[in-house]
């Protein structure tokens, strides 16, 4: 199994981002992809989930509105569209897979529940 993240870098406060998780090694229908985020000094925190059979979506308040995730099934590449950005949204973004076809806020939440990890991209916000 692999997740491969890319697509991160530095931009302006009020810039835009899109970031790409590329997936191989298992059933993507059978699996739900989340972004997680960390910044420095604080713990990963859920962004955002998309399950791959359907499309189905999650968003934390703190990004709804400003992110869109999205699956490409044919590709098994997961996107993040990061829109609006502030220096808040500094960190460094991680995408992981779990199994299962649910984006209940409780679950996307359960950072135990997830199986691979990808090696994070960089996000910096300059104000």
């Amino acid at each position: 199994v692999q997740l491969v993240e890319s697509g991160g870098g530095l931009v302006q406060a009020g810039g835009s981002l899109r970031l790409s998780c590329t997936t191989s090694g298992y059933s993507f229908d059978d699996y739900t992809i989340c972004w997680y985020r960390q910044a420095p000094g604080k713990e990963r925190e859920a962004v955002s989930c998309v399950v791959g059979r359907d499309g189905s979506t999650y968003y934390e308040d703190s990004v709804q509105g400003r992110f869109t995730i999205s699956a490409d099934k044919t590709k098994k590449i997961v996107y993040l569209q990061l829109n609006s950005l502030t220096p808040e949204d500094t960190a460094v973004y991680y995408c992981g897979n779990r199994a299962g076809r649910t984006v209940r806020h409780d679950t996307c939440r359960r950072i135990a529940a997830y199986e691979h990890w990808g090696q994070g991209t960089q996000v910096t916000v300059s104000s």
